[in-house]
């Protein structure tokens, strides 16, 4: 059961600092995210955004900055263990661009895999709670099949159980839908809509402008490794104050 005090942030973000070699990424990033809410990152390629998620849960290490999930923090310029970054992992299911499945494991083995091997849960409990998830993406006829079977769309789908499936409290998405072709996206876009619906605390980055207005409850634009702009959707996306905001939104939404 949680501990967080009423009103308290589940993600907590202050300072993250974040160089590869001499490309200083990430600049000085803070975030708060409350429970049941929809975070969407925005910005230009190379802005930091995807490193600034991979950071929530140690998949990328920054030299500094704290990051508190929960009632895990981690703050990185102490150099924290290998046991620490578990635990901080552990808060967090991640989607990526690519869908990363298993090719040789069912569908439904790859939902359960993580649950069984890694939480030593037992098999029947996991089991039906990943054919519970594959039903809630629309996939519960595909539990038997492999991810050559499915179109991307479906691979993405069943990798968003596969990170449910771990009982996370918070789900990061990285451009969740950038390496499907167009017409596959709306189906991809409508599971986060009922996961952010069902009250999933969610972090996405997106070049989606649209879902972003429809879902999010707050948009932060990022660009130079530093947040130039935060706020709720129908202000940083339909009256941003930034200039530069501005100039990436034109861009996106009326590339000609």
């Amino acid at each position: 059961m949680s501990t967080d005090p009423a009103g308290a942030p589940l993600l907590s973000v202050r300072g993250l600092h974040k160089s590869f070699g001499t490309n200083h990424v990430l600049r000085g990033v803070d975030l708060d995210v409350q429970p049941g809410s929809v975070t969407v990152l925005i910005g230009p390629s190379g802005s930091g955004k995807t490193t600034a998620l991979r950071a929530l849960n140690a998949l990328e290490v920054p030299e500094s900055g704290v990051v508190r999930v929960g009632e895990v923090t981690v703050d990185y310029a102490a150099h924290p263990d290998a046991r620490r970054l578990a635990r901080l992992r552990a808060q967090s299911g991640m989607v990526f661009q690519g869908h990363h499945l298993f090719p040789h494991m069912s569908v439904l083995r790859n939902v359960t895999a993580g649950p069984e091997l890694v939480q030593k849960r037992p098999r029947a409990e996991v089991e039906a709670e990943a054919r519970v998830l594959l039903a809630q993406v629309g996939l519960a006829d595909k539990a038997d099949q492999h991810p050559f079977e499915l179109s991307g769309g479906q691979q993405q789908r069943v990798g968003i159980a596969r990170a449910l499936a771990i009982r996370p409290r918070l789900m990061l998405f990285d451009e969740p839908t950038s390496s499907l072709d167009p017409e596959l996206v709306g189906e991809v876009l409508q599971v986060l809509k009922q996961l952010a619906s069902e009250g999933w605390t969610m972090v996405v980055v997106t070049h989606e402008i649209r879902f972003a207005q429809q879902v999010a409850d707050q948009v932060l634009f990022l660009d130079g490794g530093v947040v130039l702009e935060s706020g709720p959707p129908g202000q940083v996306l339909a009256h941003p104050r930034h200039e530069r905001t501005q100039q990436f939104l034109r861009r996106i939404l009326d590339p000609l």
